[in-house]
């Protein structure tokens, strides 16, 4: 068993799924995976996702060292949410993921 951060996990294959568990965080590093994102333009292209959830869930990627906030000294003030090198390389496989899918669930495309 694994303790960490309050929680108990069976060994580390749960402790990693823990970083992508729920509906949108696997989502969110995908939309980051390409270049830097601003909050607005997140929530535009996941759709379904509330303002709150996807601040919840941003947070705690950032939390995780998974995704990374720059906050541009302007008025009014920039900000970009962007992949670590850890959110990157856990992107990779993700990615891997949904080309496994892609080859075998294609034809459930609409």
């Amino acid at each position: 068993m694994i303790y960490c951060k309050g929680k108990e996990y069976i060994c580390l294959l749960d402790y990693a799924m823990d970083f992508i568990r729920g509906k949108w965080k696997s989502v969110l590093l995908c939309h980051l995976y390409d270049e830097p994102k601003r909050f607005l333009e997140l929530q535009r292209i996941t759709i379904g996702i509330s303002q709150k959830v996807l601040n919840e869930n941003l947070k705690e990627l950032i939390n995780d060292e998974l995704v990374g906030k720059k906050i541009y000294a302007e008025i009014p003030p920039k900000v970009e949410y962007y992949l670590t090198d850890r959110g990157n390389a856990l992107t990779k496989i993700i990615k891997e993921i949904e080309n496994w899918s892609i080859s075998h669930y294609s034809h459930l495309l609409k």
